[in-house]
Formats: structure tokens, C-alpha cells, sequence
């Protein structure tokens, strides 16, 4: 396994992180509890340091199977990072960064986590409703009772980043980022310069990036990978067909899966500090681990570069 020192947080972080709003349940295929918890303890044993979830994967359903995978000594080999301010209601999810919830559910997650204090606490989405400063002024008491160690925020710009630090420290960011997404760039190397690391999601684009769908996935109705990400409707569907065709000249080159060329790729940038990937079995978990036994040539990230230019991805 990778590391790469996350400067804000002063921890080493595991180039590969766990993530888990698939094994939440919700909209996002089968789960198997027992299989989750396996490939998560899996991961760790070979190296991954960090597990990523979140009260609303499952409705607490991630955060307790997590909480199952780091019994029995699993704990004090990683740090947690969960999140705050997207709760889950009859219309779907709403968003409440207020005081109020924020200490509300920092109580439920570190009872569905079996543990005293979790070491990342990350804003899921920002709340137009609650002023900034009243949200960081409950993250920073958080931190002050020792509930929680660094600060973070998912899907803020940097306007909002800059806007919150003036009432406390942001130590991290977790924006969406892959190969088929490449939206914030610019908002991760800032973040970079400035000390405040990267944990990206969507690493693997829905799986898509895993080369196993190469014909459009019959997905049930109201799944995730359809509602929250367009890699499987056209035209970027055609796209990425294409970009695996260039993938798949890499990975045989190096006799490798397709997966851990786009992981390699991913992580090799300087701006990221490391990728959440979801995982169901241990056999993916020791796919995932295994891509950090090697690396990518500079002229093979410039070929994956170019011909992501050149689709427009």
C-alpha cells in the first residue's frame, strides 16, 4: 500500500480508502452484510487505512455495518471519516447544518460506529438555511470535547471553503473525482496549496471505470448509478467505451485489471490525497489493494491525459 501525508490533519493516509454508501443499501444493488464486512477487514489487512461513510448510506444501516467491521481490535488500525448535515426524509434527503443537528447526530453516528470519537467529520452538502459560522462553531466544539479530530467539508466550492475558515480550520475536502469526472481540478489543487487534502469520491465512476460494463447495464429504476452519475446514459456512455479501449492496451501491458489502471491514475495526482472506493467482496478488496503494488509510467498518464482531452471527459 500508498501513503500520502495529509499536511493539515498530520495523519499518513492510505492512497486507497474504503468507501461505503454502496453497502448502505440504498439504491445501489444487492448487499451482503456478512460479504461487507469481510471485504472491509480485507482491505485493512492489506493496508487501507481509512473508512469513509455516512449516516445517510442506509440510513444508519453503513454506519453500523461498519461499525460491526472495525470490532475486535479493527479500530485502532484506521481513522473514520463520516459525515453530518444530510438526513435522511420523506422527500428523499434534507439538508441541516444547523448546531442543533449537528449535535444530534454526531451522538447517533458514534453509537452506530462503536467508538468514541471520530478522526474526520465532514459537512455532507452545504445548507443554504445555516449560516456558516453557526455550523463551524459546532464542529469546532466537537472538536474541543474531542468527539471528533478534523474538520471537513464534501461538495463546497471554494467561496464557501474560504467563507467557513473564517470562523474555524477546514483540514480536508472530499469532492467527487475520476477519470469520467474531472469537475474540480481546480478546486483540489487550490486545496492542495493551501494544506487542505483531498479524499475523492466516485473514484471508480459508479464502477463503470472497472471495465465491466461494456454494453449499457439494465439498472433497476431509481438506482443511484443512473440518478447521481450520467457515465451510463449517452453520450458519455459511448465515451468511456472509448477511454477502456486505451485503458485496455495499459492494463495488458502491465497484466493488470482495467480498475487498477484507473486507481493508479487517480491517486498518482499530486492534488489527491486519496480515493474512496466501494466494496462488496474480498476478492474486489484484494483487486483494489493490489493496484498499489505498482504504478503507471509518466507517458502512459500522458496518453490517459490526452485521450481524456481529446473525448472530453
Amino acid at each position: 500500500m500508498r501513503y500520502k501525508h495529509f499536511k493539515r490533519a498530520d495523519v499518513d493516509v492510505s492512497e486507497l480508502a474504503v468507501g461505503t454508501w454502496a453497502i448502505g443499501g440504498d439504491n445501489y444493488g444487492p448487499v451482503d452484510r456478512e460479504a461487507s464486512i469481510r471485504a472491509i477487514r480485507t482491505m485493512i489487512d492489506n493496508g487501507v487505512n481509512l473508512v469513509d461513510t455516512a449516516p445517510c448510506y442506509g440510513n444508519g444501516y453503513s454506519e453500523k455495518v461498519v461499525g460491526e467491521a472495525l470490532a475486535g481490535g479493527y479500530r485502532d488500525k484506521v481513522l473514520i471519516s463520516s459525515k453530518v448535515g444530510l438526513v435522511t426524509s420523506a422527500n428523499g434527503y434534507d439538508r441541516d447544518s444547523s448546531f442543533k443537528n449537528i449535535m444530534r447526530e454526531v451522538e447517533s453516528s458514534l453509537y452506530n460506529l462503536k467508538t468514541d470519537h471520530i478522526d474526520f467529520y465532514f459537512v455532507h452538502w452545504p445548507d443554504a438555511s445555516t449560516p456558516f459560522a453557526e455550523t463551524m462553531s459546532a464542529l469546532e466544539l466537537l472538536r474541543k470535547q474531542g468527539k471528533i479530530r478534523f474538520i471537513g467539508v464534501s461538495n463546497f466550492t471554494q467561496e464557501m471553503i474560504e467563507e467557513c475558515e473564517q470562523y474555524g480550520t477546514i483540514d480536508v475536502q472530499q469532492p467527487p473525482f475520476s477519470m469520467v469526472d474531472r469537475t474540480f481540478v481546480n478546486l483540489m489543487s487550490w486545496g492542495a496549496s493551501r494544506g487542505i487534502d483531498s479524499m475523492t469520491y466516485g473514484s471508480m465512476g459508479a464502477g463503470i471505470l472497472s471495465g465491466r460494463y461494456r454494453t449499457a447495464p439494465d439498472f433497476p429504476e431509481g438506482d443511484t448509478r443512473l440518478t447521481f452519475y450520467d457515465y451510463f446514459r449517452e453520450p458519455k456512455f459511448a465515451k468511456v467505451q472509448k477511454l477502456l479501449t486505451v485503458m485496455d492496451v495499459i492494463a495488458e501491458a502491465h497484466g493488470k485489471p482495467v480498475g487498477q489502471v484507473a486507481l493508479n491514475w487517480s491517486t498518482q495526482k499530486n492534488y489527491v490525497g486519496c480515493a474512496l472506493v466501494g466494496v462488496r467482496s474480498d476478492a474486489h478488496a484484494l483487486e483494489n489493494c493490489a493496484a498499489y503494488e505498482w504504478s503507471l509510467t509518466d507517458d502512459e498518464v500522458a496518453t490517459l491525459d490526452a485521450t481524456l482531452d481529446e473525448l472530453g471527459l
